[in-house]
C-alpha cells in the first residue's frame, strides 16, 4: 500500500515507486491510499493504479470550522485504515507525506505491518517527523536529514521523477523544431509548476522588453489560471515567446533551455538535478514552514544553482537570468554541480528497500 498526496510534489513520487515496483516485481499489488477531494484521487487511476479514499485534510492556523472537525476526521480516518489493512493484507506499507500518509502509517505501525517512508524534501514534513519513530525505514532526497530522523533509520535516494523527463541528446534538434525556436540563440525556460505562480508570471512580463532586446528566445509554462491574463499582456511585447498554460513534452523543454527559472519545489528540483540544467530558483513563500527556501538554499551551498528571493523577484529576476545566459563559464560549473546531485535511480533504490521490508 503506498499513502499519500495533496500536491503533485507527492503524489508523482509515490506514482513512481509504484511504477519501480512493478517493473521490478514479477507479481505485485498496489493499492493507493488518499484523502478525498484531492488530486490524488484523479492522478493516481489515470496512471493505472487503484486509489481508497480517506476522510482527512490538514490543519488551518488560525480557528476554522475544518479545524473544529480534524479529530473527528482523524478518528475516522484511522478507523477505515484499519479496516483497509485488513482487507488488503499488504506486506509493506508506503507513506510519502501528505494528509492520508499520517493515519495508515499509524495504524500499519500498530499492527505490525513493515513500514516506509520517503520524505522530498529538505526540511522534513510534519506527517514524517511524527510518524519517523514508528517506521522501520526512510528515504530521503538530501544528506543532513539527522536533524529531523533516526540516523539508523535513514537511506539517502534522492526524489524519484518521471522517466520520460531526460531527453536522448540525438533528439535536441527535434526539440528546437518541436518549439519552432532556433537552435543557435539562448533560450529561457520559466516554470513555475502546474498551477503556475503570480511572482514568476509578474517578474517575466515586466521583463520581456529586456529578454527582447538581448535576443533571448522563451518557453514559458504560466499555469492555467494564468494563461488567457498573460497571453494579452505579453502581446507585442516580447521576441520569441513560447507561452503555454502547461508544457506536455518537458523533455523538450529542458533540452532546448540553456537556463531555468523555477520554483524550488523538491519535484522540481530532482528535474533539474537530472538535466543538470543551470537555473534560477524562486522559492514560494507559501508552503509550511519555508521548506521551499531550504531546498533552494542547500543547492545554493553546493555551487549547484542560483536564488532570488520572492520579495525582490519583480526588480532582480530577469536581470538575474540575463546576466546567467550571458555567462557560459558559471552556466558550466552550475550544471556540473547540480548534475552530480542527481539520483538517476532514485525510484529502483526507493523499491529496493521496499522489497527488502517485505524480505
Amino acid at each position: 500500500m503506498i499513502s499519500g498526496g495533496g500536491t503533485g510534489g507527492h503524489i508523482y513520487p509515490a506514482i513512481s515507486i509504484a511504477q519501480a515496483l512493478k517493473d521490478t516485481l514479477q507479481h505485485v499489488e498496489i493499492l493507493f491510499v488518499g484523502a478525498k477531494g484531492k488530486m490524488e484521487m484523479d492522478k493516481v487511476p489515470a496512471a493505472g493504479f487503484e486509489i481508497e479514499g480517506l476522510w482527512i485534510s490538514g490543519i488551518q492556523r488560525k480557528i476554522t470550522a475544518g479545524n473544529l472537525m480534524f479529530p473527528f476526521k482523524l478518528v475516522s480516518s484511522i478507523v477505515k485504515s484499519y479496516g483497509l489493512l485488513k482487507k488488503f493484507r499488504p506486506d509493506v506499507v508506503v507513506g510519502v507525506g501528505g494528509y492520508a500518509s499520517g493515519p495508515l502509517l499509524y495504524a500499519a505501525t500498530k499492527k505490525g505491518v513493515p513500514t516506509l517512508i520517503q520524505e522530498q524534501n529538505s526540511y522534513a514534513g510534519l506527517t514524517n517527523k511524527w510518524l519517523a519513530k514508528k517506521v522501520n525505514k526512510i528515504c530521503v532526497a538530501h544528506d543532513g536529514m539527522e536533524k529531523y530522523f533516526p540516523a539508523d533509520k535513514l537511506v539517502v535516494t534522492g526524489n524519484p521523477v518521471r522517466k520520460t523527463i531526460k531527453l536522448n541528446q540525438n533528439r535536441r534538434g527535434e526539440a528546437f523544431k518541436y518549439f519552432e525556436l532556433d537552435a543557435a540563440k539562448p533560450t529561457l525556460l520559466v516554470i513555475g509548476g502546474s498551477l503556475g505562480a503570480r511572482t514568476l508570471n509578474e517578474s517575466i512580463i515586466t521583463g520581456l522588453e529586456k529578454l527582447k532586446k538581448e535576443g533571448i528566445q522563451l518557453i514559458w509554462q504560466c499555469g492555467g489560471f494564468y494563461h488567457e491574463e498573460m497571453k494579452e499582456r505579453a502581446e507585442g511585447k516580447g521576441g520569441k515567446v513560447i507561452l503555454k498554460d502547461f508544457i506536455f513534452q518537458m523533455d523538450f523543454a529542458y533540452a532546448c533551455a540553456n537556463v531555468v527559472i523555477s520554483r524550488a519545489g523538491a519535484l522540481s528540483i530532482a528535474e533539474l538535478m537530472l538535466t543538470g540544467k543551470p537555473s534560477i530558483l524562486v522559492p514560494s513563500p507559501n508552503v509550511a514552514e519555508d521548506h521551499q527556501t531550504i531546498n533552494a538554499q542547500a543547492l545554493v551551498d553546493n555551487d549547484a544553482a542560483e536564488m532570488v528571493k520572492d520579495g525582490v523577484a519583480m526588480e532582480r529576476l530577469v536581470d538575474e537570468a540575463i546576466k546567467l545566459l550571458n555567462d557560459k563559464k558559471k552556466q558550466a560549473k552550475l550544471s556540473k554541480s547540480i548534475h552530480a546531485m542527481a539520483h538517476e535511480n532514485a525510484a529502483v533504490d526507493i523499491a529496493n528497500e521496499v522489497i527488502k521490508l517485505i524480505a
